[in-house]
Parts: structure tokens; C-alpha cells; sequence
């Protein structure tokens, strides 16, 4: 039903979100993270499907709990480097477009002939990686 008086929405700051992780997981601080398909936190894989949410704050090993016996902190909203493919690297020529994850610390510039999950936005390249929005 739509509002018909003013309503006092609640908010909370979404760059750093706590997350239920996927039975079976070990995520590494620093870890480029995605939602599987049931929306639980993974570490970055080539597997299609995947939502990338952003960085893991700290190590969580869920390697022996069930989906969302514990929660890992993501942080969101900023641009993450991470490591260039060497064998799809991503270039300039990438700038502004989607990256695509193939681990858990490294993007590439294809989707792998459909095997790779889009990573975010492509916001600067050097020598040390991709930056990642």
C-alpha cells in the first residue's frame, strides 16, 4: 500500500554490511566477494550467476557450517584494486566497462566465453591491478 502520511524510514550506512557466508566457505581478508545464487556471501570464482558485492573485512572459515552459520563484514561502495588477469588482461581500453572475476583477487577483461560473473566498473588501471567500483 502506498504512504498517505509522512513515514520516518529507517537507514543505516551501507558501505560496510554484515553478510550470512555460504556453507562450506573460507573467505581471506581483502577477498573479492559475490552472492551465489542463493544469495549468500562466496569468494569470487569463474562461475557464472555470481553478484559481486565488493571486499571482505576479515577472515571467516564457514569450511565446516551451514549456509549462514556465520556473517563476514563487506565492505561496498568503493573501488577496490585487485589483480589483472595475465592471460585476459584488462587495459585501457576497459575503462568505464565491466570487469569480469576469476578469483578471489583477480579480474579479467572477458566473460571467458560465458564462463566469468561481471566484477564491477572498471575505474583506473596500473601497474599493481584494476581498480574495481
Amino acid at each position: 500500500m502506498a504512504l498517505n502520511a509522512d513515514r520516518n524510514t529507517p537507514h543505516r550506512d551501507g558501505q560496510a554490511v554484515a553478510l550470512p557466508v555460504v556453507a562450506g566457505a573460507e573467505i581471506f581478508a581483502g577477498a573479492l566477494v559475490v552472492a551465489n545464487a542463493t544469495g549468500y556471501v562466496a569468494p569470487g570464482s569463474t562461475a557464472t550467476g555470481l553478484t559481486y558485492l565488493g571486499r571482505a573485512e576479515a577472515h571467516v572459515d564457514n569450511s565446516a557450517g551451514g549456509d549462514g552459520d556465520l556473517t563476514v563484514e563487506v565492505r561496498r561502495g568503493l573501488a577496490f584494486r585487485f589483480a589483472n588477469d595475465s592471460g585476459d588482461p584488462v587495459t585501457q581500453a576497459s575503462l568505464g566497462k565491466v570487469a569480469y572475476i576469476v578469483d578471489d583477487e583477480t579480474v579479467a577483461a572477458s566473460d571467458g566465453t560465458g564462463t566469468r560473473s561481471t566484477a564491477g566498473v572498471v575505474v583506473l588501471i596500473d601497474d599493481a591491478g584494476v581498480w574495481i567500483e
